[in-house]
């Protein structure tokens, strides 16, 4: 996806990592001011928007579920793939994104119990379709992988499309999955390797319901009546 301003040298890196703050790593210096500063915080901001409206159409989605504001909101991290190589203009293109973040998830493990974990999730996942096929996605994956040190088994997916679940099983033979109430999916050995603790719920009263389940952005932003 092409922009009208120089997102090479904007994003700076090969994958950027761009958390709620919206920094633009590139063009730093003494020789830029407040306003070319904000600035270059629109232009960050104007990726992240078209991209999360695209990732939506390619997800049949209502609405984005990522976008500037609520990257402002949450605590999410979301790495942006350039592409290096674009010409056009000399101002290079993006090829896709991968966003995540920790969430408070109650899920159940093979035994049927309820655990409280905050485990990394996998919240949004776009690769331009131009681009699909050609490695870009695994190796976006990869590098969040390394950059926050957790293994593909110890993440939560967030509504997985059939598309990414294919990925996940020919990338990192994630397979087996432990049925959840909820939208989220985890991948045997989940509860074998925890960063964050596990805390086993005591068994719920009558008066007060433990329920399962977590809020997602998708489910905020899911019209009523709408179905999967």
């Amino acid at each position: 996806m092409e922009f009208p301003f120089d997102v090479d040298a904007l994003l700076g890196e090969r994958v950027t990592a761009v958390d709620q703050h919206l920094q633009p790593p590139g063009r730093r210096g003494p020789g830029y001011t407040a306003a070319h500063r904000v600035d270059l915080q629109q232009q960050l901001m104007t990726i992240i928007d078209e991209m999360g409206k695209a990732s939506a159409k390619a997800q049949n989605l209502p609405a984005p579920i990522t976008s500037a504001s609520r990257m402002q909101t949450n605590h999410h991290v979301l790495y942006i793939l350039k592409d290096n190589e674009v010409k056009t203009a000399g101002k290079g293109a993006i090829i896709g994104f991968l966003k995540v973040g920790y969430k408070k998830l109650f899920l159940l493990d093979r035994h049927g119990a309820h655990n409280e974990v905050e485990p990394l999730c996998i919240l949004d996942f776009y690769i331009h379709e131009s681009l699909q096929r050609h490695g870009y996605g695994k190796e976006l994956f990869q590098c969040m992988l390394q950059r926050e040190r957790v293994q593909p088994h110890q993440l939560a997916v967030d509504r997985p499309s059939e598309k990414l679940l294919c990925f996940l099983r020919k990338h990192y033979n994630l397979q087996g999955t432990i049925p959840q109430v909820n939208n989220f999916v985890i991948f045997e050995g989940f509860f074998a390797e925890q960063h964050a603790p596990v805390r086993k719920l005591p068994p719920k009263r009558a008066e007060e319901e433990i329920k399962p389940y977590s809020l997602t952005d998708r489910e905020c932003k899911r019209p009523q009546g709408w179905r999967v």
